[in-house]
């Protein structure tokens, strides 16, 4: 029988396996000091790899679930507001909304930032139907279960010079590394138009989404 294993012991495991693929990948710094890895031809923040290729293994998606699909920016808790309210509009009244007393992100986790995390107990199995999960993922990056399920996948995208110029914005206001050497906006714009970007490149995000809208509408 498969062993079946607890969210903290996925994310560990994960950190074993992510210490090896890491020795393979290549890497440099974001524009805010972090650092960034480009794994199967995008580029995602160090810290939430090991978490996505948790949920690689052990994500299993439901006919019944509701994946939104965002980058960095481009409205991801607008619609994760706007999408919960919707499907929980026979659940609870407006004036009863959840949305009224907690942030739409703890609503709506996402699959490679909450539900693996080390310090979270978030079991996708123990979440009422239909489940809403959202993700920065690449369409290919996304688990198997996900992409060979009938769930539906919300995708939305911003002019993505609004989206450098939010994203070069909310990753100076909240850096991490605060001895990092900032880039200049003008050397962050030139890495974002060649795809050095998290979760970028920006228009194979885009058009990996699309591409699987055209072959199942």
């Amino acid at each position: 029988m498969e062993k079946e294993w607890s969210t903290v012991e996925v994310y560990n495991r994960s950190k074993d396996e992510f210490q090896e693929l890491l020795q393979t990948l290549e890497q440099q710094p974001n524009w805010d000091g972090r650092r960034i890895l480009k794994y199967d031809g995008f580029w995602f923040p160090a810290r939430c790899l090991p978490l996505i290729l948790a949920s690689q293994e052990r994500f299993k998606a439901k006919g019944t679930d509701i994946i939104l699909s965002t980058m960095p920016k481009s409205g991801t808790t607008w619609l994760k507001a706007l999408i919960f309210s919707i499907a929980n509009r026979k659940v609870f009244s407006i004036d009863q909304s959840p949305l009224l007393t907690s942030n739409p992100h703890i609503l709506v986790p996402f699959l490679e930032y909450t539900i693996y995390q080390e310090q979270e107990n978030l079991e996708p199995e123990n979440i009422p139907r239909p489940r809403i999960f959202s993700t920065h993922m690449p369409f290919n990056i996304l688990p198997d279960s996900i992409r060979e399920s009938e769930c539906r996948i919300i995708y939305i995208y911003r002019n993505p010079l609004d989206q450098f110029v939010s994203l070069h914005s909310f990753l100076l206001e909240n850096k991490i590394e605060t001895d990092a050497e900032l880039l200049a906006i003008d050397e962050a714009f030139e890495m974002f138009c060649q795809g050095i970007h998290p979760f970028g490149p920006f228009c194979d995000h885009l058009l990996g989404y699309w591409n699987a809208h055209l072959k199942n509408p």
